[in-house]
């Protein structure tokens, strides 16, 4: 393929020796004229463990070339791949006027050469970014001769050429059959899935992923801190945590939905944030998570209020499917709550019966719901009889099945993800989809 590349910084020019070493032909552009001359010359603008090698090879190969030329790149390739910068301003939000510059450069290019373009951006933009940009480009040269794409990259410094060639996935984010195939035949010797979404999620993916590397680095470092408290090597706590490759590091738990529950997370939690208020470590990370995990409740009353429909129907008490532990369950206080705006409730749960339940399971729910059995339904028949909105709190396929049958005019909200595809009718919504 014959593609031109946007910005030689750390990302553009890692994807421009790449994929000409993979066989390419390749157009560096970027408006430092002295990057361009380092890069024309086959010398690496940036240290990066065997860039120069590749870049040298593509240069003496007559795979890379290098421009500040904009118009001339376009002109003589098939398709552009927009990799500049987008910094932060003053409040936090990136700088985009970079990308938009480029997209008009292309566009006027276009205009010109008046043929087929498809246009991929890899730099980080917020969702409707790569909308926005081919709304400006349609508008300079018109419609139909250019298809857009946005593809995140996940390379990381000291390692890039590795995670290039090794990536978890390639994700496409486009509507375009044309975009589509063009960056499947650019990543043909890329061994990796590949995922094709709608532009918005791919634009959002990126922006998720740091977040959440982000995050797991504070985890580590607050468990250190009270693991240090302990006398304990927190570096060994987490070699264990980061081996157990069902729950700890898997999708398990990567699911948006309801509140967590049950007898475990919330009192081990509790309890950890005790010692380390006792040991006077700050952990303000492991704080947020009770505050996050009520206000997700908090969420979920408000919506089903919002619907001003009384007669409610609730499938699923326990603060789980296939079980009738009731202890910590987040329907436990979402009931309790809309039994106080007046609601009439009736709970469906086939796991829960209240003639089975004892111990610290009956005491629990007689404290916090004293008037439990009067909610319980033995059918799902008796529940929906009557109910203007179904609200789901686990995911079953029993509860798949119910909900495909509940009448259009009742409304369901769905607090788990019951459907992996949220059924297209008015009647349904999700908490977070």
């Amino acid at each position: 393929m014959k593609i031109s590349i946007f910005g030689l910084g750390y990302v553009g020019v890692v994807t421009a020796a790449c994929l000409a070493r993979d066989g390419h032909q390749v157009i560096g552009v970027d408006l430092n004229s002295d990057k361009v001359a380092l890069i024309a010359r086959g010398e690496s603008p940036i240290i990066e463990p065997g860039l120069k090698d590749l870049l040298q090879q593509g240069v003496q190969s007559g795979h890379i070339e290098a421009t500040v030329d904009a118009e001339a790149a376009v002109m003589s390739s098939d398709m552009s791949l927009v990799s500049v910068g987008t910094p932060p301003m003053e409040r936090g939000e990136p700088d985009l006027s970079y990308v938009i510059s480029v997209c008009k450069d292309i566009a006027l290019a276009v205009k010109k050469k008046q043929s087929s373009h498809v246009v991929m951006i890899r730099s980080t933009v917020p969702p409707g970014t790569l909308k926005d940009c081919q709304d400006l480009m349609e508008e300079v040269c018109g419609q139909g001769l250019i298809q857009v794409a946005f593809n995140p990259e996940f390379l990381r410094e000291g390692s890039a050429i590795r995670d290039y060639d090794f990536p978890p996935y390639t994700i496409i984010g486009t509507k375009s059959a044309i975009a589509e195939k063009a960056v499947r035949n650019m990543y043909a010797k890329v061994d990796a899935k590949v995922l094709v979404v709608e532009p918005e999620v791919a634009e959002l993916v990126k922006y998720v992923a740091n977040t959440w590397h982000a995050t797991k680095v504070s985890f580590a470092n607050e468990i250190g801190r009270l693991a240090k408290a302990f006398e304990v090597d927190g570096r060994e706590i987490m070699n264990v945590i980061v081996q157990d490759e069902k729950l700890n590091v898997s999708p398990v738990y990567m699911r948006p939905g309801f509140a967590y529950g049950g007898s475990c997370l919330p009192k081990d939690l509790g309890a950890l944030l005790y010692y380390a208020r006792t040991k006077d470590i700050f952990v303000p990370l492991l704080n947020a998570i009770p505050a996050t995990n009520d206000l997700q409740i908090d969420l979920a009353v408000q919506q089903i209020l919002n619907y001003g429909l009384k007669r409610i129907a609730i499938f699923g008490l326990a603060f789980k499917a296939n079980t009738d532990d009731l202890r910590e369950s987040p329907t436990v206080p979402l009931v309790k709550r809309l039994l106080g705006e007046g609601c009439e409730v009736k709970i469906y749960d086939p796991a829960v019966h209240q003639t089975q339940l004892m111990g610290t399971n009956l005491t629990y729910i007689q404290q916090h719901l004293p008037h439990f059995a009067n909610l319980l339904v033995a059918k799902p028949e008796e529940a929906l009889a009557d109910s203007e909105l179904v609200v789901a709190t686990h995911r079953t396929p029993e509860f798949q099945q119910l909900l495909r049958q509940v009448p259009k005019t009742t409304k369901i909200f769905d607090l788990v993800g019951v459907f992996n595809e949220p059924p297209k009718v008015p009647q349904y919504e999700g908490l977070a989809w």
